[in-house]
């Protein structure tokens, strides 16, 4: 018997990949590192948003931003430091990976490093509205 979902419909053609993406993401539950979305007003009434993860311990070095697809994934490694002989470990060392769906026209403007906080900044430009006129061919 097969699953039936939303995007099963015949009206939704094109829409698998956004099925799996949605099965992706409701399976990652994984809340580090912790992340805040806000929406920043220009001064011309566009917006763009800002996501600032909380990364303190790494480096500019041990961070990867990119633009996969309709995705967007920031990964962060740290380098071993060794062999340490710790009476207390509290502060998190492992490596992350935190993805988040772009919409259709969104684009990464930047990312900045500063005290601990990663931020990207992310605009979605005014689309040109264009038509385009689909000649139809009589065949016999």
């Amino acid at each position: 018997m097969s699953r039936m979902t939303p995007f099963s419909s015949p009206l939704m053609l094109g829409f698998d990949a956004m099925e799996k993406t949605l099965d992706r993401i409701a399976k990652s539950g994984d809340g580090y590192p912790p992340y805040n979305i806000e929406r920043i007003c220009q001064d011309g009434g566009d917006v763009r948003l800002r996501i600032t993860l909380a990364v303190a311990g790494f480096a500019e070095d041990d961070l990867e931003v990119t633009t996969e697809e309709s995705q967007l994934i920031i990964r962060g490694r740290q380098a071993s430091q060794g062999e340490s002989d710790y009476l207390h470990q509290g502060i998190a060392s492992r490596q992350f990976q935190r993805t988040f769906m772009l919409a259709d026209g969104m684009r990464v403007t930047g990312a900045a490093l500063k005290n601990g906080l990663l931020t990207i900044d992310l605009d979605r430009p005014e689309p040109k509205q264009t038509v385009r006129k689909i000649k139809i061919k009589a065949t016999e």
